[in-house]
């Protein structure tokens, strides 16, 4: 069971941070009164969620620098949360990396693993737990089992053997959600990074249960490329449909978006359809005369972890550019000196338009959650919006680029129509810990022949770390709106022809 969908004291705090970073980016004059906004996000006097209120607060204080792209202060001197906030109030700052921080002291310093034996215990006769336990590690003290932690080396058989379930296996939840091991110890027992492993997926940061870990965001210099009068375009992840309520259609977000003063709106399904088109395209030229299988390259996290891990499969990723940077491209073609704002569910994305060769491209980042707490700050009535007539130009392909399978899905459709007596097998892995058995299998040679899909967050883009629905809905969502296109296949995109013009 995950913690996703549900809306916490975590999650009620991350709103408020986004949405008084807004707040303070549109009304603007001195940013010296970020210093008053913890108090304002955790009034009172009396702790609300932790030991003290001025714990609470100075926690507060780290998330609204990194919301604002700041770095974390250093714990042992005097700052103030208003440091270098006047440098990152320009339009053209991307953050300072790293993207992904833990705030050290809001972890618990939960234990790495360790093997727990609960109340539950009921001391039986039969204590299957010793009998299973290969390194004798357990006795039966006073009538209960007893784990001597010496001995233990945290296998787990007693856990799954116990018929009360009375023993634990007690792990750090942001560990457990990092498919990258990249998550240890520091002296005092406080998670940290390692950064060379570290793909920004963001799973740590929605598994945290004590909200300590928080990725930077353009919130702020969003904003103030709006205000200087600059053109930005909005282009909107396939996984948005659903994400900001009921009232919210992917026909009237459009008039939401206009009134936080984006120029315009348009779907990265757009781009996910001449991705796949590309993709199909690599397939056939390549698979099996040049290379033994062919995976998909939309999912930084995914491309990412399969170059660190697996060097020598790194050239079996395809080329073709992804959906987020194609839509860019198009749109940059098409009008002069815009400014791009990628609006997605994921953290990944952050990293992927921070990459020197991207920069050019995309301008800015955001997730869904960071985008409603401009439509906070702005008072936007999302119940009350106009339908915009723009909703036509994508196809059902590569609107359910969304959801795990939909990718290799919409390739493999492709294919079927350029080459109709061609088999394409397909195989699709989601959550980083998958995907890497995934690609273990294929250096074996299990997946000569195939068309292989991974995707970061265990779901799909749905579930990526900047979504506000649970998986489940947001999957049905897109689902339906994927079915309702009036194409299907992403070779009847409109804008296939374009697909020269954008290498």
């Amino acid at each position: 069971m995950s913690m996703r969908g549900i809306y916490s004291s975590v999650t009620d705090i991350r709103r408020k941070v986004f949405t008084e970073v807004a707040r303070l980016a549109y009304e603007g004059g001195d940013y010296s009164r970020i210093e008053e906004l913890p108090y304002k996000i955790v009034p009172g006097e009396v702790a609300k969620y932790r030991e003290s209120i001025f714990l609470e607060r100075a926690i507060v204080g780290e998330r609204l620098r990194l919301a604002m792209g700041l770095p974390l202060r250093p714990i042992d001197e005097h700052t103030l949360i208003s440091d270098g906030v006047n440098e990152s109030a320009v339009a053209e700052k991307y953050y300072d990396p790293p993207l992904v921080n833990i705030i050290k002291f809001a972890c618990n310093a939960c234990p790495e693993k360790e093997i727990r034996v609960t109340d539950c215990c009921q001391g039986c006769l039969a204590h299957p737990c010793s009998e299973v336990c290969p390194k004798g590690a357990i006795t039966i003290q006073h009538g209960r089992s007893h784990i001597d932690p010496a001995k233990c080396i945290k296998c787990g058989r007693c856990v799954d053997v116990c018929p009360y379930g009375a023993i634990n296996r007690l792990e750090r939840p942001c560990a457990k959600a990092c498919g990258m091991n990249a998550i240890s110890s520091d002296a005092q027992g406080r998670a940290t990074i390692d950064y060379d492993k570290c793909v920004s997926c963001g799973m740590c940061i929605v598994n945290c249960p004590f909200g300590a870990i928080s990725d930077k965001g353009q919130i702020f210099q969003l904003i103030h490329a709006i205000k200087a009068g600059q053109r930005v375009i909005a282009i909107v992840a396939p996984a948005f449909v659903g994400q900001f309520g009921p009232s919210v259609t992917p026909k009237n977000l459009e008039s939401a978006m206009k009134q936080l003063g984006f120029d315009s709106m348009v779907e990265v399904a757009i781009g996910a359809d001449l991705c796949t088109i590309e993709e199909a395209k690599d397939f056939m030229r390549e698979v099996p005369e040049h290379q033994p299988f062919m995976a998909t390259s939309c999912c930084p996290s995914w491309s990412v972890m399969a170059k660190k891990l697996f060097p020598d499969l790194a050239p079996y990723i395809s080329m073709a550019l992804t959906p987020m940077v194609l839509t860019a491209r198009l749109q940059k073609k098409m009008h002069k000196n815009c400014k791009i704002a990628f609006i997605g569910p994921c953290s990944a994305k952050k990293l992927e338009a921070s990459r020197r060769t991207i920069r050019s491209d995309v301008d800015f980042v955001l997730t869904f959650e960071e985008l409603m707490g401009m439509f906070e700050a702005k008072g936007v009535d999302l119940s009350s919006l106009e339908d915009s007539t723009m909703m036509d130009e994508a196809t059902g392909a590569g609107r359910g680029f969304a959801v795990s399978g939909g990718v290799a899905q919409a390739v493999a459709d492709v294919i079927k129509k350029l080459d109709p007596d061609r088999e394409v097998k397909i195989a699709s892995a989601q959550g980083l810990q998958e995907c890497r058995k995934m690609l273990q299998l294929a250096k074996a040679g299990k997946y000569n022949g195939y068309l292989l899909e991974g995707m970061g967050c265990p779901g799909g883009c749905v579930a990526g770390a900047g979504t506000i629905q649970p998986v489940r809905k947001s999957a049905a969502s897109v689902a339906k709106f994927q079915h309702d296109s009036e194409h299907q296949n992403a070779m009847d995109s409109t804008y296939k022809i374009t697909l020269s013009l954008l290498d």
